[in-house]
């Protein structure tokens, strides 16, 4: 893609400054599947050939903060067990790399380790079955640095409904609720990438803190259920909330969710590309419908959590240029600056300020999903 110089020396220049916080990379579960967590056999200060990311990738695109997706399969046998090797492995991984990537447990976290250098490495949870419906595992997962959880991913877990599987609750149940309000007394973020419609109406009705979807689209230009709809998308201006638009082809173009559908019927029909003026076609979008002034919007890359992705980002390097081709559209420093990552940092100030006060009025919950959801 040919951008402007100026434009691209204009994005590099504004990433220099403020820090890009990505909000979903699957890189862990990359290297538990390749190498076993062996650095040794996948040292990321070098350029890796089987992955989308590598620190010499992160530092071309500019990248100040990631969230590090501490993902296991809902099918995996011991999703609790793996969810903590996973966990265990971004530490590691920091602590391996200690002049380039820095700990992030909070907003200000973020701010230090990319005012020193560091690439801030903040981690999420991917999906409500890691924590196999106990809320003493939730906070188990918060103690250990995990900072969002994904209610559900593919399938559903008994609280919640997934976007991709059969609706089983209409949403959230009264467990889930509660699962929602634990998570606002300790101060992290409810991610409502994956989950059906339901459950972001009433995660939203029941949540005192911003929402984030740390990786989707939206719904009205791609019909895809994984992306958000407009109503949810309009929603985020009362709370406070931001939709990380997400590179995945078939979230972001028509043309790629068609072909996924129907792809089993028409075997040889080779696969259309995504391009990087259709993420930029979603992220406008957002701005427009979830505020106007930019406050719900965010990136989230899915990096190493999909096999392809749009002409232009193809790997970590690449977000600069979609900086530029915003600029390009007219976007200011000041709505750059919110997309890039002072939405999504706000956000979780906000989450850390609610955990404050709710930790005042009300204990760690010992509720059990037998109890709530008795039937």
């Amino acid at each position: 893609m040919n951008l402007p110089v100026d434009n691209l020396a204009r994005a590099r220049e504004l990433l220099g400054r403020t820090p890009l916080v990505d909000g979903h990379n699957d890189l862990p579960w990359a290297l538990r599947h390749l190498v076993r967590y062996d650095l040794a056999r996948a040292d990321v200060s070098t350029r890796l050939t089987d992955t989308h990311t590598d620190l010499p990738r992160l530092r071309e695109g500019c990248v100040g903060a990631q969230f590090w997706s501490v993902y296991v399969p809902a099918t995996i046998a011991d999703p609790v067990t793996a969810t903590l090797e996973q966990i265990d492995f971004v530490h590691r991984l920091v602590a391996a790399y200690p002049d380039q990537l820095g700990l992030a447990l909070t907003a200000d976290d973020v701010r230090t380790q990319f005012g020193a250098g560091r690439i801030a490495s903040l981690l999420g949870a991917e999906g409500g079955h890691s924590i196999d419906s106990s809320l003493a595992v939730l906070r188990s997962l918060y103690a250990l640095g995990v900072r969002y959880l994904t209610l559900t991913h593919n399938d559903n877990v008994p609280w919640a409904d997934s976007a991709t599987d059969e609706p089983r609750l209409g949403g959230l149940s009264d467990f889930g609720r509660e699962v929602v309000r634990e998570m606002n007394r300790l101060g992290m973020l409810v991610d409502l990438s994956h989950v059906s419609a339901d459950t972001m109406r009433d995660a939203l009705d029941t949540t005192q803190a911003p929402v984030i979807f740390s990786h989707s689209s939206c719904r009205s230009l791609v019909a895809h259920v994984r992306n958000v709809p407009d109503d949810i998308l309009a929603r985020l201006r009362d709370n406070g909330g931001v939709c990380m638009i997400t590179f995945v082809p078939d979230f972001v173009s028509e043309d790629c969710r068609r072909w996924a559908s129907e792809a089993k019927a028409h075997v040889d029909a080779p696969c259309p590309a995504a391009t990087l003026a259709q993420v930029a076609d979603h992220i406008e979008h957002a701005r427009d419908v979830a505020g106007v002034d930019g406050i719900g919007i965010g990136i989230g890359g899915d990096y190493d959590g999909c096999d392809v992705l749009p002409e232009g980002l193809s790997d970590v390097s690449g977000y600069p240029h979609l900086f530029a081709e915003l600029y390009r559209r007219g976007w200011s420093d000041a709505d750059l600056t919110k997309l890039a990552g002072a939405n999504v940092l706000r956000v979780l100030g906000d989450a850390e300020d609610v955990a404050v006060r709710t930790q005042k009025e009300r204990p760690p919950s010992n509720a059990t999903i037998d109890v709530l959801d008795r039937s």
